[in-house]
C-alpha cells in the first residue's frame, strides 16, 4: 500500500500514459518460455476453460512438453537486443514520449508494460506513481478489441491498483481499429512495400485468431478485424477477390475464427497464384507470430504448395507513421488532463500552499 512519501498531496497532478503489449519471453530459453507461458495461459481472460479442467491441463501436459518446442522458433527471431516485440515497443514508448512531449510542451511520463513477462504492469503503474501521475491513459497496443488482451490488460491494471489508497484517475483506449491514422499508416506500410518489390498477385490480411465460441458469446474482435480490413483495402484502393482476410495461431482443438492462416495460404497457391503479399495488421510490433510463424513456416506452406514468392509486409514497429498515429490517439484522449486542471492559478504557489497544509497536519 502506498505512503505518504509515494504519493504527496503537494504534488501536481501529472498525466501519463501506460503502453501495454502482450509480452515476452526474457530469454529463448525453456525456462523463460515455460514461465512467460506459465502466466499467459493461466489467465482466465486467454483461456476460458474451467479452471479445474484447464490447470491439470496445463501444468501437467503444456507446460512440460511446449517450451521446448518453441526454443527453435525463438531462437530463430531473437536478436542481440533481445526480443524483437520488447525491443520495437521500448522504440515506440520513446518514440510517443518525444511526441507528446512536442505537443504539450511538458513532460509527459510513457512507462512501458507487458501483459504477461517483463516490464509487469505492475512495476508500470509503480513507475507512473512515482513521477507523480495521478492520471493514467491506458493505451494497449492491440488495435482490435479482445477481451483476451485488451479486456486482459483493463483486468491486470485494476489488479495492479488494488493495493493503493489513493487511486488515480484512468482513462483507456478500447480499440483503435478504424482510427484515421492507423488506417493510413497500414496502407502506407503497403504501398513502401510494392515500390520497392511491386505488387503482388493477392494481399492475404492475417490477423491474430481467438476461439469462435469467444465471438459468439460477444467478443466484438472479429468484426473489428473486418472493418479494419475493409478501410485499409478502401484506402489501397484494392479491386474486390485481390485481397483476403484470415486468421492464424490456433491452439487446441475447439474450433476457432475462421478462415485460417495456414489453410487459405495453401489454397491460394494451389488456385494458382504465385506471388502472395502477407500483412498483420492487429500487430503493433513483429513477434513471434509473424516473424517464425508467419514469414517462416507459412512461406514454406506456401512454396510447398507451388507458390513462387512469398512476401511478409513488416509490422508497423516504431515507423513514423505508427508513432505519429498512436501519438494521435493519445493527445485525443489527454486533451481533458492537460494543461493542469488549475492552470488558472500558479501552479508553484498551489504546491507551496499544500506543502505548507501537509506539514502543520503532520507537525513538521
Amino acid at each position: 500500500m502506498n505512503t505518504l512519501a509515494d504519493n504527496t498531496h503537494a504534488a501536481s497532478a501529472r498525466a501519463g500514459v501506460l503502453l501495454v503489449n502482450l509480452g515476452t519471453p526474457d530469454a529463448p530459453t525453456p525456462r523463460a518460455i515455460r514461465r512467460f507461458l506459465a502466466q499467459f495461459l493461466a489467465d482466465p481472460r486467454v483461456i476460458e476453460i474451467p479452471r479445474v479442467l484447464w490447470l491439470p491441463i496445463l501444468y501437467g501436459l503444456v507446460l512440460p512438453l511446449r517450451p521446448r518446442r518453441l526454443v527453435h522458433a525463438y531462437g530463430q527471431i531473437w536478436t542481440d537486443e533481445g526480443s524483437p516485440l520488447l525491443v520495437f515497443a521500448r522504440r515506440q514508448a520513446r518514440g510517443l514520449q518525444t511526441r507528446l512531449q512536442a505537443q504539450f510542451q511538458t513532460e509527459i511520463p510513457v512507462e512501458l508494460a507487458m501483459s504477461y513477462g517483463n516490464p509487469g504492469i505492475e512495476a508500470g503503474l509503480a513507475a507512473l506513481n512515482a513521477q507523480d501521475a495521478r492520471r493514467i491513459l491506458l493505451l494497449p497496443l492491440f488495435p482490435q478489441y479482445s477481451g483476451t488482451t485488451t479486456g486482459a490488460v483493463m483486468t491486470a491494471v485494476f489488479a495492479g491498483l488494488k493495493g493503493q489508497r489513493w487511486l488515480p484517475e484512468l482513462r483507456s483506449v478500447n480499440s483503435y481499429h478504424d482510427d484515421t491514422g492507423y488506417i493510413a499508416a497500414l496502407a502506407s506500410s503497403v504501398r513502401t512495400h510494392w515500390q520497392i518489390h511491386g505488387r503482388g498477385q493477392h494481399l492475404l490480411m492475417s490477423f491474430h485468431g481467438i476461439p469462435r465460441h469467444y465471438v459468439l458469446a460477444g467478443d466484438p474482435y472479429y468484426c473489428q478485424c473486418q472493418r479494419t480490413a475493409r478501410l485499409l483495402a478502401e484506402a489501397l484502393q484494392l479491386e474486390p477477390g485481390y485481397w483476403t482476410v484470415s486468421f492464424q495461431s490456433r491452439f487446441g482443438k475447439t474450433p476457432w475464427i475462421e478462415p485460417y492462416t495456414d489453410a487459405r495460404i495453401k489454397a491460394l497457391a494451389a488456385a494458382g497464384t504465385q506471388t502472395l503479399d502477407v500483412l498483420c495488421p492487429g500487430f503493433s510490433a513483429d513477434c513471434l507470430e509473424t516473424l517464425e510463424e508467419v514469414s517462416l513456416r507459412y512461406k514454406a506452406d506456401f512454396l510447398n504448395a507451388g507458390g513462387r514468392s512469398f512476401r511478409y509486409i513488416a509490422a508497423l514497429n516504431d515507423d513514423d507513421a505508427h508513432l505519429d498515429a498512436l501519438a494521435g490517439i493519445a493527445i485525443r484522449n489527454l486533451m481533458q488532463w492537460l494543461p493542469d486542471a488549475d492552470s488558472g492559478v500558479n501552479v508553484e504557489q498551489r504546491q507551496q500552499r499544500a506543502k505548507a497544509l501537509e506539514d502543520a497536519f503532520y507537525g513538521r
